[in-house]
């Protein structure tokens, strides 16, 4: 206990000294190299071989991003469930969410002890288990009022859980790792909602985040501009200066984890019974 108690100590000391050198030194201090990795509330630091490090934001600021996108989502499956997408902007506006969630996700995952304390397992255990719930609505969902093929794709849930398993796999690193996250990709992809180009952008924003270097925002930029093939629009490009800009400001949200996983079953069976009853 003694040993463990001391070690949360250094690392929240570590924490505070890096938060306090980004304070004093403002824009040079994001081109700088660390030596020593950090993690604790209010972001990421670590040291990378290229001199970039990682993408770093509040806490709070990414509580925000997942508010803004919840609310986002809410009309955009209103317009979607009850008014067949005929309400204007909304569908565009919509075509945000996604990425914005995706990229939640791959902050969280490239924390630099993320595979050390077993946060792709958790994941991997919430997003089953509330995919699962929210499959009878959603297949009724879109069996009865969108497309003919009910179960195809899977809901949004599952996308999100084939991201987990595709970076728990690169980070565990090795041949045949690899050659399981390249089958599961090819294989997997086409079976979720957005398809292969969901995956892309939700890889491209982990890779952003692990380095926030120019050349991986590109490869984050080409992943969502990727989600043109499925949204007929490039709306999901907006996601991007969102995240960054809120990268800037620090906001005191608190956390609430199950609140996200546990809302997208419980609006989809509301939205059910709207519809039953009313429409």
């Amino acid at each position: 206990m003694k040993g463990r108690a001391s070690k949360v100590k250094s690392n929240a000391r570590a924490d505070a000294l890096w938060v306090e050198s980004r304070a004093s030194a403002g824009v040079a201090a994001r081109s700088a190299t660390l030596d020593v990795a950090a993690v604790g509330g209010r972001g990421i630091a670590c040291a990378s071989r290229q001199g970039h490090r990682p993408w770093a934001m509040a806490d709070g600021s990414l509580e925000a991003i997942k508010w803004a996108a919840l609310v986002l989502m809410v009309f955009d499956h209103v317009n979607k469930y009850l008014y067949a997408e005929k309400l204007p902007v909304i569908f565009q506006l919509g075509r945000i969410v996604m990425p914005m969630f995706g990229f939640v996700l791959a902050y969280n995952l490239a924390r630099p002890d993320a595979l050390a304390r077993g946060v792709h397992g958790r994941m991997m255990y919430r997003l089953t288990l509330m995919g699962l719930a929210a499959s009878p609505m959603f297949i009724i969902l879109n069996g009865m009022y969108v497309t003919a093929n009910a179960w195809w794709p899977v809901n949004i849930l599952f996308m999100l859980l084939l991201v987990v398993s595709l970076t728990y796999l690169i980070d565990r690193g090795g041949a045949k790792c690899y050659a399981l996250a390249a089958a599961l990709f090819i294989l997997g992809g086409a079976f979720v909602e957005y398809l292969w180009m969901g995956v892309l952008c939700c890889l491209g924003a982990w890779l952003f985040c692990r380095e926030a270097s120019p050349s991986r925002l590109l490869l984050w930029f080409l992943g969502a501009l990727a989600l043109s093939v499925v949204n007929g629009n490039a709306w999901a490009l907006a996601a991007i200066p969102i995240v960054l800009m809120a990268g800037r400001v620090a906001l005191p949200l608190p956390r609430r984890t199950w609140v996200f996983y546990a809302f997208y079953p419980a609006h989809l069976m509301l939205l059910l019974f709207v519809r039953l009853e009313w429409f």
